[in-house]
């Protein structure tokens, strides 16, 4: 299916590529017909959309699922698992993916999330209808989000905390990486929180700030 350039312009307005936010674009009509396109290659970048969507406060549930027939509502309902299953797989978490997931009706320890869950880690696949996407594909179209350039200040700012956030995920796990924020924005820390952050995230620290293995890792 070709799509139509109207939309490929209007899909790299909200994020994918990065381009310029001042555009005006109508997010819940943009993100209706990406749904719609059944376009493999805007459903691999749809978590992107969505979180550069509602980031910036544009996404609306309710709003995209008016917009489509009942037949692509569960492709959206689909699409939302798969974005929310990708973020869960990298370590990363947002304040509005828990609205999110009550209006999916399920919370992160329910059956149908688990499941995809598992699968998309153990696979590196989820299935979507008789589609299948690619989690390394996914991976790599989020990662390519946060390598792409841009001037404006208030998006480059975004995109490198969320690139923070990734890569902090790739050393430490929620708790450790929690800590770590805290101790790095000067935040008081409980006694609990202080023995547990020098047992065991102040030695990955001190690793990490090591010049020669911070040479080793960029010439890998």
């Amino acid at each position: 299916m070709k799509v139509k350039k109207s939309l490929l312009d209007e899909v790299a307005a909200l994020g994918f590529p990065l381009m310029d936010m001042g555009e005006k674009v109508d997010t819940s009509a943009t993100l209706a017909e990406v749904i719609k396109s059944d376009e493999l290659r805007l459903w691999e970048g749809f978590p992107v959309l969505l979180m550069h969507s509602a980031e910036n406060g544009l996404f609306d549930y309710t709003s995209v699922r008016s917009r489509l027939p009942s037949t692509k509502q569960e492709t959206l309902d689909q699409l939302l698992l798969m974005s929310l299953v990708l973020y869960k797989t990298l370590g990363l978490r947002f304040s509005w993916t828990t609205k999110l997931y009550h209006q999916l009706h399920f919370n992160k320890m329910d059956k149908k999330f688990q499941n995809s869950l598992g699968y998309f880690r153990t696979k590196g696949l989820f299935r979507l209808h008789r589609t299948v996407l690619e989690a390394q594909r996914l991976k790599n179209a989020f990662q390519n989000y946060l390598q792409e350039t841009n001037g404006l200040n208030d998006v480059q700012s975004q995109k490198e905390h969320l690139g923070l956030e990734y890569a902090l995920s790739q050393v430490f796990p929620p708790k450790q990486r929690e800590l770590f924020l805290k101790r790095m924005r000067g935040d008081k820390l409980t006694k609990t929180e202080k023995e547990y952050y020098s047992r065991s995230v102040r030695k990955k620290v001190m690793a990490l700030a090591n010049e020669k293995l911070h040479q080793l890792a960029k010439s890998l």
